[in-house]
């Protein structure tokens, strides 16, 4: 299988895809300092809840790096700086959130260490939930791949891929794990405007995994729905409340609500590290606001008036009621949503 090397730890630096290129571009960019590595985070060059997470604990390892400190007490201070920046980046996707107080615990935990000792701790821990969101997303599409047949198409919204996460994908990740048991799987991918990941990008890893996709623009679900070419919708997650509601990519809502109207099945798939039990619904779930030029803009064309108002939620949030089950790596959970939904 084609494998995406969406970000990685090389000779103390990162290495990621720069996302915003695809599919025109294969691009990877190279950073050593936490400063630069938040940038790529808040501009997209790396996206999706589980990569995020991960780009976010190699930014904690990255600012350590680069600490200079003669005592725990000193070093602690400038890390919590390095983390309070990668935590500015994105509001919404949990994963980050999850990932630096896992980097901050395993700090505290080891103050006893010396300085170098305690930097190639946080090293080797950003590397080892680099690691353990693959084999996640890997046994996450195993137990996916059971609710597909052969020859089933699958409606998939924004890009819930390798390119979301260290690697394989969640929502993808399903369907990889179905191809790789020898099933056939036709791949239904809007656009998910404003910034296209479904077409940018979930289109081009498919084509790359050798999977059958077809392109449809967002407002077309219904009607294939409606002509019954849908067999079921798969979407990965930014944030899952406790009671099973998913934020994810906006336009997320509008697919589950056509699905309940179809009798078509709804699943979510996402690692554990995107549940946030805190969070007891959807709605206390923090939606970011992007820049209005994603709306206005393809890139450097304009296409709305200038001046314009514009509205850019970059989440919705889909009602557990409409979600007939969550994909994680320990199983399928539906609803009421608990074992082994809840941590």
């Amino acid at each position: 299988m084609y494998t995406i090397k969406t970000i990685e730890w090389k000779n103390d630096k990162v290495v990621m895809l720069d996302q915003r290129l695809l599919p025109e571009q294969e691009i990877y960019n190279t950073y050593d300092d936490y400063a630069s590595l938040a940038k790529a985070i808040e501009n997209l060059t790396v996206r999706g809840a589980p990569a995020i997470g991960v780009a976010a604990a190699m930014g904690m390892a990255l600012g350590a790096l680069g600490i200079s400190a003669k005592n725990f007490d000193d070093f602690f201070k400038k890390l919590e700086t390095v983390r309070e920046r990668l935590a500015r980046t994105r509001p919404t996707a949990v994963n980050l959130f999850w990932a630096l107080e896992r980097m901050k615990r395993v700090t505290l935990e080891n103050k006893t260490l010396s300085i170098p000792e305690l930097q190639e701790c946080l090293k080797e821990e950003a590397i080892k939930i680099y690691h353990e969101d693959i084999e996640a997303n890997r046994t996450l599409g195993k137990h996916g791949a059971t609710l597909l047949k052969d020859g089933m198409q699958v409606l998939t919204h924004c890009n819930a891929g390798a390119l979301a996460t260290a690697g394989f994908g969640t929502a993808l990740g399903v369907i990889y794990a179905a191809q790789e048991e020898g099933k056939r799987i036709h791949v239904y991918s809007d656009e998910t405007r404003p910034v296209l990941q479904g077409s940018r990008l979930t289109a081009w890893e498919l084509q790359k995994h050798g999977v059958e996709v077809t392109v449809i623009c967002d407002n077309m679900a219904g009607t294939l729905m409606q002509q019954k070419k849908i067999d079921c919708c798969i979407v990965g997650a930014d944030r899952i409340a406790a009671n099973g509601d998913v934020v994810n990519k906006i336009g997320t809502y509008s697919v589950a609500v056509l699905a309940k109207h179809h009798g078509i099945p709804f699943y979510v798939a996402a690692p554990l590290s995107t549940i946030d039990v805190k969070m007891k619904s959807g709605k206390e779930i923090p939606i970011e606001e992007r820049n209005i030029r994603e709306v206005t803009h393809i890139k450097d064309q304009m296409i709305a008036p200038s001046h314009v108002d514009v509205f850019n939620p970059a989440f919705d949030c889909t009602p557990n009621e409409l979600v007939t089950a969550i994909i994680t790596e320990k199983g399928i959970s539906r609803s009421p949503f608990q074992e082994p939904f809840s941590k």
